[in-house]
């Protein structure tokens, strides 16, 4: 069993995708990322796939269907892709050096932290701890060169 039971994604086609047109999937695409992604709302806890569908005036099928064909990859990993990439950044910065796996696990957006654990383990291979272990000295040597 591999760390985090975490299983390979199975493959499958579903109806639902060729529902919508690419003219369609390319306009919902960027209004997603401005949601998403420049709004912050992947911070948001609880921000669903429904509501996301309610903000843009459509359903989660299509919702589900945009973030498939367009990401590869189904909303909740979508998002956590986000998470884990602000994470990644606050792991290193020195500012945030003395929070906890906890504090940073609710900066970014999940709900606990066995979540954000298992989905930064599925994303970069390691631990959040880890990550910070094998890049924080880095930042350290950075900041001795600098001071000199």
């Amino acid at each position: 069993m591999a760390k985090y039971n975490i299983t390979e994604r199975q493959d499958k086609e579903a109806h639902y995708r060729s529902l919508v047109s690419p003219k369609l999937m390319d306009d919902m695409k960027e209004r997603i990322l401005d949601i998403i992604v420049m709004k912050k709302k992947y911070k948001d806890k609880d921000y669903s796939a429904k509501k996301l569908a309610e903000d843009l005036g459509t359903n989660t099928r299509y919702i589900s269907a945009v973030v498939n064909v367009r990401f590869h990859m189904n909303y909740t990993s979508f998002v956590n892709k986000f998470r884990i990439e602000e994470a990644m950044a606050i792991l290193v910065d020195r500012r945030y050096q003395d929070l906890r796996m906890e504090d940073v696990s609710d900066m970014v957006g999940f709900a606990n932290r066995q979540s954000f654990y298992a989905s930064f383990y599925k994303v970069m291979g390691m631990t959040p701890r880890e990550y910070r272990l094998k890049h924080a000295p880095l930042n350290a040597k950075k900041d001795k060169k600098a001071k000199k």
